[in-house]
């Protein structure tokens, strides 16, 4: 759809052609009086003819600073002439075109030595070759950045001048990106822990250890490290000195999140990050891949440590993202925007005298300390609500009982909820991500098996079939759906957290169907996405060709995708006895060994396949009558044990894999302990069970 603007004597002003996009983020920029194109040939054809340079812009729907850019630059109409006459305008979703993203993201920070981030700001040739950007600039020269219009009539002014000349830039920048690369591995390479260890080592030298986290600010969860810190603590127990530094490490992290303002103390799940280092005050949008790797690490920290203030936080998030981010349809949409009425976190904050008026007093006099409301004002001069006293604190000064407090927090937050749910609501981003999807199912399998609660297996069962019937068509995936359309090809993220969460899933309740697709999704990873040396590409061999075909190992905001595609199928070749899939794993473990060596704890993902390459995953196949699989499968689960997974068949289950359905039922109960190839004699006591795997 294109939207037309004329002057007043008819003649063609510009055209917008972004209002049919399924982004709502490209939606949202359908009425600037901008000239925008959607990333295609379509734009860069008419950059070539008209012999101007490209404009590209990349943000996404949730981003406070994507907006402030919107509002005072590509909606005023000054800066929109200067953009329409010198350029061709290219708008794109980085959620949806993550290849595009990743690319000129590195090429930013290579040209100018800066960070990157969103709203990105690029400028190409015609031929896609980037040879300037940054990210935000404002109408008004400050703090050391010059005005966008007036930087984009030099960019203008020096292409027309340099335009020969830039077109050289093209080989060189293709050499640099070739240069991150990972090399290939030598021939000889042996597997060792010795990563695992650097990686502990650079965790403990990063770790903040009075508020928790391994930066200062801005503070970002980095739950890929917890985890990391919460398997080493798990694979030391056993040892006469277990790393009980690593277990708190990974505990105070998560308490002060949980207690800060980047945690939702009234609606559940989390925000994106802390702008201080105190964790209190977020940037305020709420995304989806954020909150389902949170939940997996909570889900964990809970059974790893039986704190139930982590329960609890997995609950709230678990619910919220039931609650407000899955559609009818069953998917899971992407994220709440971090503004409100055009002010950034106006969704959250309160008056003192509004939540007075909507409390009893007796619910005020605990609600207040607990939540920093006798405090000085914290953000704008109002209140964002963040753990501020531990109830024990105050708790006896006010004459209540510990089980009284409870309630009359509880009470309290009801009501609060109850009253911002009244208020004008963040926009949500409603398109459907494969690859965020995926992280969902996961995570809500994990959370479902730690609080043995079926109601999260269900909501994760529905997202999953979603999957099945509307992203997956004619044997490939669709990255994306909005708007009734499934669309884009998929990257190598969606085939692997989708794969993953089937197998999460599996350790619910068994399905030979969706093991089936496990495994042609992971067929469909191994013909389009490998590389010749090990490990994956992100996009597939019949991509469109961009500047450069990435292969990163490094979790960033996801883990990594060819971690979790090792990970799978490392997984999935002991479950399933497919010796090629194994070697795959191990294959991409190498192709990533010269990053783990020089960066290790900023491979984390990665190290949890290492870990499991040395120490094959422990699998138990239960089967027997369904009651009774399900008793021995709920008490295994009170243990962490994140190298084991627990398939339960019961005796009648049809339809399952040769491997498994070999062990065959025997009585009430029988479990088949297997580590990585090797199974031993089956169990039919669970006192044996679990005595064999203590040993």
């Amino acid at each position: 759809m294109q939207i037309r603007h004329v002057n007043a004597d008819g003649s063609p002003q510009y055209t917008n052609r972004l209002a049919g996009e399924t982004s709502p983020y490209l939606r949202q920029h359908g009425h600037n009086p901008v000239d925008w194109y959607p990333w295609g040939e379509e734009a860069f054809a008419r950059a070539r003819d008209l012999g101007r340079p490209v404009h590209l812009s990349v943000g996404y729907a949730a981003c406070h600073w994507c907006h402030v850019l919107a509002a005072e630059s590509f909606e005023d109409e000054k800066t929109a002439r200067v953009l329409n006459d010198s350029f061709v305008n290219i708008k794109v979703d980085r959620e949806e075109r993550p290849d595009i993203d990743r690319i000129y993201q590195i090429a930013q920070q290579m040209l100018t030595h800066g960070p990157g981030g969103w709203p990105l700001t690029m400028f190409l040739t015609p031929e896609g070759v980037p040879f300037f950007g940054g990210t935000y600039f404002p109408p008004e020269p400050r703090h050391g950045l010059p005005a966008f219009r007036e930087l984009l009539e030099r960019v203008a002014q020096y292409y027309q001048a340099h335009h020969e000349s830039l077109r050289a830039q093209g080989e060189a920048l293709a050499a640099a990106f070739a240069s991150i690369d990972p090399p290939a591995p030598a021939a000889d390479l042996v597997l060792d822990g010795a990563p695992l260890e650097r990686a502990r080592a650079a965790l403990e030298r990063n770790f903040d250890g009075r508020r928790g986290g391994f930066s200062d600010a801005p503070k970002f969860p980095h739950p890929g490290s917890i985890e990391r810190l919460l398997r080493h603590w798990q694979r030391s127990a056993g040892r006469e000195q277990p790393d009980l530094r690593a277990l708190y490490m990974a505990s105070l992290t998560l308490t002060r999140m949980a207690e800060g303002g980047i945690h939702d103390a009234l609606g559940g799940g989390f925000c994106r990050y802390s702008v201080d280092a105190e964790w209190m005050i977020p940037h305020f949008e709420k995304m989806l891949y954020d909150n389902a790797w949170l939940l997996s690490v909570y889900a964990d920290a809970y059974v790893a440590s039986g704190d139930a203030l982590y329960a609890g936080i997995a609950r709230d998030t678990a619910e919220w993202m039931r609650r407000e981010m899955q559609s009818p349809e069953g998917g899971f949409y992407s994220s709440l925007d971090a503004d409100c009425d055009g002010q950034e976190g106006e969704f959250y904050l309160w008056d003192r005298d509004q939540v007075r008026a909507a409390l009893e007093p007796q619910e005020y006099a605990v609600f207040a300390p607990r939540f920093g409301l006798d405090q000085p004002p914290n953000f704008a001069g109002r209140w964002h609500l963040y753990g501020a006293r531990a109830p024990r604190e105050f708790a006896e000064s006010l004459e209540v009982s510990a089980p009284q407090l409870e309630a009359l927090l509880a009470s309290a937050r009801a009501k609060l909820l109850a009253v911002r749910e009244r208020r004008t609501r963040p926009s949500r981003d409603e398109k459907v991500l494969t690859a965020w999807n995926g992280l969902a199912i996961g995570a809500l399998a994990r959370a479902a098996r730690a609080l043995q609660n079926p109601e999260f297996e269900t909501a994760a069962s529905r997202a999953l079939q979603f999957a099945r019937r509307v992203l997956w068509r004619d044997g490939r995936l669709a990255a994306t759906y909005s708007g009734g359309r499934a669309r884009l090809n998929a990257y190598l993220d969606d085939y692997a957290f989708l794969a993953d969460a089937v197998l999460e899933l599996q350790q619910l309740r068994v399905r030979g169907d969706e093991l089936a697709f496990a495994g042609e999704l992971m067929e469909v990873v191994l013909r389009h996405f490998a590389a010749p040396e090990g490990g994956f590409f992100f996009t597939s061999d019949d991509h469109e060709p961009l500047l450069h075909r990435m292969k990163t190992f490094a979790d960033e905001s996801l883990p990594a995708g060819n971690a979790v595609a090792a990970r799978v199928l490392l997984r999935l070749g002991y479950l399933l006895g497919e010796s090629r899939y194994i070697e795959a794993a191990e294959r991409t473990v190498r192709a990533g060994w010269a990053a783990l060596e020089h960066h290790p704890h900023a491979h984390a993902t990665l190290l949890g396949v290492l870990e499991e390459l040395l120490h094959p995953p422990v699998i138990v196949i239960l089967r027997g009558e369904p009651t009774v699989i399900e008793a021995w499968r709920c008490e295994l689960e009170r243990v962490y044990a994140p190298g084991r997974m627990v398939i339960c068949a019961s005796a009648d289950a049809a339809d399952l894999p040769p491997a498994i359905a070999a062990k065959g039922p025997r009585g009430p109960a029988v479990a088949y302990v297997c580590r990585g190839s090797v199974c031993g004699e089956p169990f039919e006591s669970f006192g044996a069970l679990a005595a064999a795997l203590r040993g």
